[in-house]
């Protein structure tokens, strides 16, 4: 679930570029990097916030042209390492080649170890690293066409912004998996994984990329090309629980209006009399208000949120998502005496919840209600989210009520399959992380057939 950026046309892109991925900061805690063009690429990435990072005026003025790409980066496939942080940046036969990715490929595994049996040598341990390697080995004079042959080889989930040389090229997978959205900018051109992005920046949002569409910006022009494979739309149902912000507008819909619907379906499939409709700030909140308007029980901020303690759920170790579970969250002194309904976007692992529970126990409640705004989280995700096993999701191995005694709560009920589909509206989403309906199998044999 990383975040990227690609400004074209626009002086000093990359301070546009640094906007625009500080507004994706939610989407990856762990580095950041830019990389601009003009008639060279220059390019700076590191550990941490996108503030630190890129705090030092003298920093983004290492960074000139008129084009520029960005990442902050959550890590799925590869480690945490600074050679992992994107953008990353190759010498091909053509000239310099620079890309940002959201998403995972399913069949990287196979990939990686043909190339490494054809002399590869990898530079880091993600599998973005395998499109440079097979455009290197891809035949041709135009690099825009090799770079299509590559995407039509390889399957999964993949939002793409890159440079090559003069060119932006912004692509999609045929499934639509991860999204992405372009903006007019001024004179150019903005690209993003969300729209919070473009407002920030002052672009204005014209749509999402289509899935399997690929544009290429050159000459102050764009060039539409369409990828081979069959488009089959399965945009991630996750991205309006959890994933995005309330403010963007996703797949055509205002995020936070679907949350309040996923909230009020949750009050109708799983209503319980209480005192108080509580959220589990911030992810949480607005599905809280949907509950608490469609059951007419009072909402209170019971919970308080440190805003410098970053997500839990996507730091990449438990040691660290425990310790900042005990940092970002405390109780009022609202809930002496109280039952209680706790709304939550999701249960994971089940760490946050039980201590959550504790918290509001030790606050004096009476009785904690917890009620989930998705369905139990019983898959892994290959699409580009860090869920890679069902051994570390509680719902893959346990009960509802296995869960409930594990968090200690008097109560719990998710959002069923179908009530969220309702809620989200639309058609063509991606639900395997509940339903574990694969679009795509995480297989080798997808190229040994």
């Amino acid at each position: 679930m990383c975040g990227i950026v690609g400004i074209y046309n626009v002086p000093e892109a990359s301070k546009i570029a640094v906007l625009g991925i500080h507004a994706l900061q939610h989407r990856g805690q762990e580095g950041a990097g830019i990389i601009s063009y003009d008639n060279d690429f220059h390019f700076q990435n590191s550990y941490g916030l996108v503030d630190h990072i890129f705090s030092k005026n003298r920093i983004i003025e290492n960074l000139p042209g008129n084009m520029a790409i960005g990442h902050v980066r959550y890590s799925t496939t590869g480690g945490t390492g600074k050679n992992n942080v994107q953008p990353l940046f190759y010498n091909l036969d053509f000239g310099g080649f620079a890309i940002s990715h959201n998403g995972d490929f399913t069949d990287s595994v196979y990939w990686r170890d043909k190339l490494r049996k054809d002399g590869a040598i990898f530079q880091t341990s993600t599998d973005t690293e395998i499109i440079p390697h097979l455009l290197a080995r891809t035949k041709g004079t135009d690099p825009i066409n090799r770079l299509l042959k590559v995407l039509n080889q390889v399957n999964g989930a993949f939002s793409i912004v890159a440079l090559l040389n003069n060119k932006l090229i912004v692509a999609r997978d045929t499934h639509g998996f991860r999204p992405l959205v372009i903006g007019r900018y001024k004179q150019g051109y903005a690209v993003a994984s969300e729209s919070c992005s473009l407002d920030l920046i002052g672009a204005t949002n014209i749509k999402d990329v289509d899935p399997g569409e690929v544009l290429v910006f050159e000459d102050e022009k764009k060039k539409i090309y369409h990828l081979d494979n069959k488009i089959t739309k399965n945009f991630c149902i996750f991205e309006h629980v959890y994933f995005s912000r309330p403010d963007s507008i996703i797949d055509d819909q205002l995020v936070y209006d679907v949350r309040k619907r996923i909230g009020e379906q949750l009050a109708k499939e799983t209503y319980i009399d209480s005192d108080m409709v509580v959220p589990v700030p911030d992810s949480g909140l607005i599905s809280a208000l949907g509950y608490a308007k469609q059951s007419k029980i009072p909402f209170e901020f019971g919970l308080t949120r440190s805003h410098y303690v970053g997500r839990t759920f996507i730091q990449p170790t438990q040691t660290i998502r425990d310790l900042g579970v005990k940092l970002k969250h405390s109780a009022m002194r609202l809930f002496e005496d109280k039952t209680v309904t706790v709304i939550d976007d999701s249960i994971v692992r089940g760490t946050t919840a039980k201590k959550i529970i504790k918290m509001i126990r030790k606050a004096g409640a009476k009785k904690i209600h917890m009620r989930i705004a998705s369905p139990p989280v019983t898959g892994p995700c290959w699409y580009g989210i860090d869920t890679p096993n069902r051994q570390e999701l509680i719902a893959g191995t346990s009960s509802e009520k296995e869960i409930k005694e594990f968090i200690t709560a008097d109560s719990l009920k998710y959002i069923s399959v179908e009530g969220l589909h309702k809620a989200v509206k639309g058609k063509g989403y991606c639900d395997a992380c509940f339903s574990g309906k694969y679009p795509i199998n995480k297989r080798t044999e997808l190229h040994e057939r």
